[in-house]
């Protein structure tokens, strides 16, 4: 940032230095745009509402930033979603939220319609052919990089990330209680002396709950409402920290699923603009028709929703709670391992012939040499 702009004190900018309606066209466009995933978004975000157009102050910023890496869910929307907050209250949180996810969702709505329509087709089998493979160099890039920064040479972190990674990979799902573990086995060794912390029946058209083994039962479209409210509520890390949870529960437990179209779940979030978790609304078309997607994103999308405007006000005496950090460290190194685990149990699947190989290989160097932000 030029050493000419204003020596204002950053974290007070001018009141009313925007309207909401300029918040949410610039979060509609990024949302529309913004691909490389969530450290990417969340770069985007500083750069334009930060340095650019000094929308946001850094101190603002960084607190949201903080609340959104305690709370567990889709880091880049919890943080577009508090932003919204800071000047426009619940009002510009809820728009805000519709904003980001909006474009994203109907871009997985009309790939996922197509999937089912078409997906026995030759050209849509062989572009999920490819796709697949990349997207496991990209997980396997985005673990790297997070168990970089968040593991260091720390031995604690070292022995959680291995046994997190470890775990997923051989039961092939990730465990939540394996998460918590975690993070209060962090906080026990990084802050030993603190206290303890804290009807579808009359719908008129069938359509909306058809997927692509038929019209949806009632009781299904509550199990994935349910079910994804649940990794909306649970799951700590970035956007693919949700992969492992959801393979666990729509192949393994709930078999919606087969394993290649749960990889072809994940390259469509991959290859979409906007929050990764937008998965989801894939999954969700598949098993129920659009219903079931909109019930889908909706369960994923609303516990981050609360999980920021509920606590948005008294949070940050807890921020630079040492307890707090220890825990929430221990979580995030958890969902590192996870995401690891995760890239061996679906590279297996995904890398299984000399091209795979080829097209993940390839990915894995153009990420790395490019420095691509996943």
């Amino acid at each position: 940032m030029s050493s000419s702009v204003s020596t204002a004190d950053p974290s007070t900018p001018p009141e009313n230095a925007y309207r909401l309606a300029d918040l949410l066209a610039y979060f509609l466009r990024l949302g529309s745009l913004g691909f490389g995933g969530p450290v990417a978004l969340v770069g985007y975000m500083q750069r334009d509402l930060v340095d650019d157009r000094r929308w946001i102050s850094e101190k603002d910023f960084k607190e949201g930033l903080a609340l959104a890496q305690l709370a567990p869910g889709p880091l880049a929307a919890q943080l577009a979603i508090y932003l919204g907050w800071i000047h426009h209250g619940v009002l510009g949180a809820t728009a805000v939220a519709f904003a980001f996810v909006l474009p994203s969702f109907l871009m997985v709505l009309g790939l996922s319609a197509l999937y089912v329509r078409y997906g026995g087709l030759p050209w849509m089998r062989g572009a999920f052919y490819g796709i697949g493979a990349a997207v496991i160099a990209v997980i396997a890039r985005s673990a790297f990089k997070l168990a970089r920064t968040t593991v260091g040479k720390d031995p604690l972190y070292m022995l959680l990330f291995a046994a997190s990674a470890g775990v997923t990979a051989w039961t092939e799902s990730e465990l939540v209680w394996l998460f918590v573990l975690s993070g209060v086995l962090a906080w026990a060794v990084r802050a030993p002396r603190q206290a303890t912390m804290l009807s579808v029946a009359a719908l008129p058209l069938a359509w909306l709950v058809t997927g692509q083994s038929g019209p949806a039962a009632p009781e299904t479209l509550w199990k994935i409402g349910w079910y994804f409210a649940e990794a909306g509520a649970f799951v700590f890390g970035s956007g693919l920290a949700i992969v492992p949870f959801l393979h666990g529960g729509v192949v393994t437990d709930f078999g919606w699923l087969s394993e290649q179209q749960f990889l072809d779940a994940v390259a469509v979030a991959m290859i979409t603009p906007g929050p990764v978790v937008i998965t989801v609304s894939f999954i969700g078309y598949l098993v129920a028709g659009p219903l079931g997607a909109t019930v889908a994103a909706i369960g994923v999308f609303l516990p981050c929703y609360l999980l920021v405007v509920i606590p948005a006000r008294y949070f940050r005496r807890a921020v630079h709670d040492p307890r707090v950090k220890a825990f929430v460290d221990g979580v995030t190194v958890a969902a590192a391992g996870a995401i690891a685990g995760a890239a061996f149990v679906l590279g297996r699947r995904a890398v299984f012939d000399w091209p795979t190989l080829a097209i993940a290989g390839v990915t894995l160097l153009l990420v790395t040499r490019l420095k691509a932000r996943y």
